[in-house]
C-alpha cells in the first residue's frame, strides 16, 4: 500500500507525539484505536484540544514506557496520527547534548539529522505489493531539510515567549539505543560538530516527509552525553529526572506552540513532498 492511499477523517490536524516522561496532557479526551496496514500504533491515541485547537497525542514509548526505541512501530505511528487528520507534528523528546554549552534543561530545535540506527523499517514506499496486488512505486522523498521550517520557526518563538533561550538548529545524530553511547562515541559524535544524541528521531521524520507532514522536533537536553564529560556516565535516572523538573515548561511551551501553529499550510514546502512522484 502507497502513501497516497491512507485514508483521512476531518480530524485533529495537529498531532503530538510525546516521549519518556510527557504522557499527557490534553483536555476533553477522547481514546482512539487505530488499525494500520503496519500493525498497531505504540498505544491508543488520545483525541482532545489544547489551546482551545483540536489535538492528537500518541505515546511513543507507550503509556508505561514499555517499548524501547528500536521496538517502537515508527510506521504504524505516523500512518495513524495522518489517519486521524493530523497534517503538522510537534515531537518532543529528551536527547543528550553532545557540546559543553549544550547542557541539561537546555532546549534545541535542530534542523539536521544523522542516522545511525540499523534494522529499522524507515520507508512506506519498500516495494511490497498494494492492496490489488500491484507493486508499489519507488519514491524517493527530498530530504536535505528534514525538518518543517514553519513548525521551526512556531516552536522557537513559541519558546522565547514562555521564557526559554532556546537553540536555534543543530544537528540531532539517531542512534539505535537502548544503551546509551560510549565515551567513545561521544567524542566522535562530537568532532563530527553534531549537537546532540537521541534515540528516537529516525525514522520519525522520514516517515513524516514520505506522508507530506510537517514535522518538527523539541530536544529536551537532559544530561552531556559519557564522553563530553569527566565522571561517571549517563543513567536512565537522570534522564528521567531533569526531563520531569522540564516537563511542565514543556507542557507550556508545547500549548503556545499549538495556539501559534498556522491552520494554513500553504507556505510550507512539506505538504507537496510528494509532488511529481507516483501516485
Amino acid at each position: 500500500m502507497s502513501a497516497g492511499e491512507v485514508s483521512t477523517t476531518d480530524g485533529a490536524p495537529i498531532g503530538v507525539i510525546g516521549g519518556s516522561g510527557l504522557y499527557e496532557f490534553l483536555d476533553d479526551v477522547t481514546e482512539v484505536t487505530v488499525d494500520t496496514p503496519y500493525g498497531p500504533p505504540s498505544d491508543a491515541l488520545s483525541v482532545g484540544s489544547l489551546a482551545a485547537r483540536p489535538v492528537v497525542f500518541l505515546p511513543r514509548h507507550g503509556r508505561r514506557h514499555t517499548l524501547p526505541p528500536h521496538r517502537i512501530n515508527y510506521r504504524a505511528n505516523l500512518w495513524a496520527l495522518r489517519a486521524l487528520g493530523v497534517r503538522q507534528v510537534l515531537a518532543p523528546g529528551a536527547v543528550g547534548g553532545l557540546r559543553p554549552e549544550l547542557g541539561p534543561g537546555t532546549l534545541v530545535v535542530p534542523d539536521q539529522l544523522v542516522d545511525r540506527t540499523t534494522g529499522r523499517e524507515q520507508t512506506y514506499y519498500d516495494g511490497e505489493p498494494d492492496r490489488d496486488g500491484q507493486p508499489s512505486p519507488v519514491v524517493h522523498v527530498p530530504f536535505a531539510d528534514p525538518y518543517c521550517p514553519v513548525g521551526r520557526v512556531t516552536v522557537l518563538d513559541a519558546a522565547r515567549s514562555a521564557g526559554w533561550q532556546p537553540v536555534d538548529g543543530g544537528t540531532m545524530v539517531v542512534i539505535d539505543g537502548p544503551r546509551f553511547s560510549t565515551r567513545a562515541e561521544s567524542q566522535w559524535f562530537g568532532r563530527e560538530g553534531w549537537s546532540v544524541v537521541g534515540m528516537t528521531g529516525h525514522p520519525e521524520a522520514v516517515l513524516a516527509r514520505e506522508l507530506a507532514l510537517c514535522y518538527t522536533a523539541l530536544s529536551l537536553v537532559t544530561d552531556l552525553d559519557s564522553g563530553v564529560e569527566v565522571g561517571h556516565g549517563v543513567t536512565q535516572q537522570e534522564v528521567f529526572r531533569v526531563f520531569a523538573q522540564n516537563v511542565e515548561r514543556l507542557r507550556i511551551l508545547l500549548g503556545d506552540a499549538v495556539r501559534t501553529l498556522p491552520a494554513d499550510r500553504g507556505a510550507c514546502p512539506c505538504g507537496q513532498a510528494l509532488a511529481g512522484t507516483p501516485s
